[in-house]
């Protein structure tokens, strides 16, 4: 099933079936999401099915979804996805409800948890309302990790509230950046790996989407207290041994928010609010190389 929400000038597509993701944004005509299109089709429909294994083995069908965090592969406090048959891949139950549609993942297993997805439609862009619910009866400890995978080819740029950056992926290296006062500016190029930026002033700009989120300053975030990560790939000659062999399919931006790490009782529920607005005045980054 495919949910289409519609509103002016844009239009956003919604696949609950598919890790309750958010695979369209199409402002104008102009898709700003990237998402697979050996994979999907314009329709956003294509063979839909929980996958597992190792990170090679991850399905990425693209556009915007929410996970665990910490992310690693060391015990059960880590969440060693992608891919995940629940909460990644996993289907989801929708409810529509005017411009929002609520979309739920079944309880999972291996976190405890259950994730519900809440997608409005705004006059300038569209809201997430994420939540991630303790189904167990026993305390967990997580953080919720929203991923936005944009076509690579343009610019990244990131307020700061301090100069923060740190290293936290070299998969073929640590992607270049430079601070300009209170901002952020990591360039297109070609690397695989991933920021962490603790120093965020809770927004992050790529072409015409702009993404606004909360930060507390009292909590604890995952990877080196970053709420925000920028994360770079593109394709290459052979799979990655060191990250599992992650084999990236194109040149992809991934703008991804963190809630801080919570303790969770039975029934207890953390949330993050995304906001993302589309400005007039910019264009869309035009994806390079295959």
């Amino acid at each position: 099933m495919v949910i289409w929400l519609e509103r002016g000038d844009l239009r956003l597509g919604l696949v609950p079936e598919l890790g309750g993701r958010l695979l369209s944004v199409c402002h104008r005509g102009v898709e700003l999401l990237w998402r697979n299109p050996a994979l999907l089709g314009d329709d956003l429909r294509g063979d839909y099915a929980p996958n597992s294994g190792r990170m090679g083995d991850w399905v990425n069908y693209g556009g915007d979804k929410t996970w665990p965090a910490p992310q690693g592969w060391a015990g059960p406090h880590q969440w060693p996805g992608p891919p995940d048959p629940v909460l990644d891949s996993g289907p989801y139950t929708a409810v529509a409800d005017g411009d929002t549609v609520t979309m739920t993942s079944a309880p999972d297993p291996r976190t405890g948890l259950r994730f519900t997805r809440a997608v409005t439609i705004l006059d300038d862009g569209y809201e997430l309302r994420l939540r991630a619910e303790n189904t167990t009866g026993r305390p967990v400890r997580w953080a919720l990790w929203n991923v936005t995978q944009l076509p690579g080819g343009g610019p990244v740029t990131a307020g700061l509230r301090r100069p923060d950056v740190v290293a936290l992926v070299a998969g073929t290296g640590t992607p270049e950046y430079t601070v300009d006062g209170d901002r952020l500016v990591v360039p297109p190029q070609d690397v695989v790996g991933k920021l962490g930026v603790p120093g965020t002033a809770g927004w992050v700009r790529y072409g015409p989407l702009t993404l606004s989120f909360g930060v507390d300053p009292a909590g604890e975030y995952p990877d080196a207290g970053s709420p925000l990560e920028i994360w770079l790939e593109h394709p290459l000659p052979a799979p990655l041994a060191e990250l599992g062999d992650l084999d990236p399919p194109a040149r992809i931006v991934e703008l991804e928010i963190l809630g801080p790490l919570t303790t969770l009782g039975p029934g207890e529920d953390t949330r993050l609010v995304v906001l993302a607005g589309i400005r007039e005045d910019d264009v869309c980054p035009s994806p390079s190389g295959p």
